[in-house]
């Protein structure tokens, strides 16, 4: 298996800019890293047919997407569980 490519959309990267608290960016990370190593841990939104993940880091959720093909994780978005499926 190759190295996996990492995109970071524009609502994601803002949403991490605007992170204070270091635990929580902490927690975040960590999540990622399970990610990496096995991409289909996130449960499916409901509803989606685009193929949309979610993962709980209670409050938040982060939302991503896997492309076998290319074998991408896409980080999509990073915010509050009552926020997130509003947008």
């Amino acid at each position: 298996m190759g190295k996996r490519i990492i995109d970071k959309s524009k609502s994601f990267d803002k949403a991490i800019k605007h992170l204070k608290d270091k635990t929580t960016k902490i927690r975040l990370w960590k999540k990622i890293s399970k990610i990496i190593e096995d991409p289909t841990i996130g449960d499916f939104l409901k509803n989606n047919k685009k193929g949309v993940r979610k993962i709980c880091i209670p409050p938040f959720r982060l939302l991503y997407r896997y492309h076998k093909e290319g074998d991408r994780i896409e980080l999509i978005d990073f915010d509050n569980r009552d926020k997130i499926y509003r947008k």
